[in-house]
């Protein structure tokens, strides 16, 4: 057998591994404020933006309008955003916080601190590697 077809030398699976991981830890935390992962990650782009169009949305969060529509009307339901039509473009739709949607930024405030602790790492460590994903990624793009 090759060596790059051994499980543990591919360097995909634990960044998989650590993937699921991470979202199992932020799962108890952003169940304690009625979110899933994928509405925390919709949430922190409102509470910086306030308002976005769908596609905005999806290009931040890197979704297509067939995962991010369904997603956003179940936050419509639970009264944290509004969808509203662009009256001079129909294909064009708007998302903005409600004012329950604003609320949730201080019940979210501590989810980063929780989760730090539960991964029991430090902020400097987190960075760090972001910066290097961030750099894979971003020359992946490139091409």
């Amino acid at each position: 057998m090759k060596k790059q077809q051994i499980l543990s030398q591919q360097v995909c699976f634990p960044i998989y591994a650590f993937a699921k991981e991470i979202i199992n830890q932020y799962r108890p935390l952003l169940d304690a404020i009625e979110l899933t992962y994928p509405q925390y990650l919709v949430m922190l782009v409102l509470w910086e933006f306030e308002s976005q169009t769908v596609n905005q949305l999806g290009e931040k969060l890197k979704l297509d309008s067939g995962t991010l529509t369904p997603l956003l009307k179940r936050m419509e339901s639970k009264l944290l955003v509004t969808r509203t039509r662009s009256s001079s473009d129909e294909r064009i739709v708007n998302i903005a916080l409600t004012q329950n949607g604003k609320a949730l930024q201080i019940k979210a405030a501590n989810v980063p601190a929780q989760l730090i602790e539960a991964m029991n790492v430090t902020v400097e460590e987190l960075q760090e590697l972001k910066n290097i994903i961030s750099k894979i990624s971003n020359k992946n793009n490139k091409k």
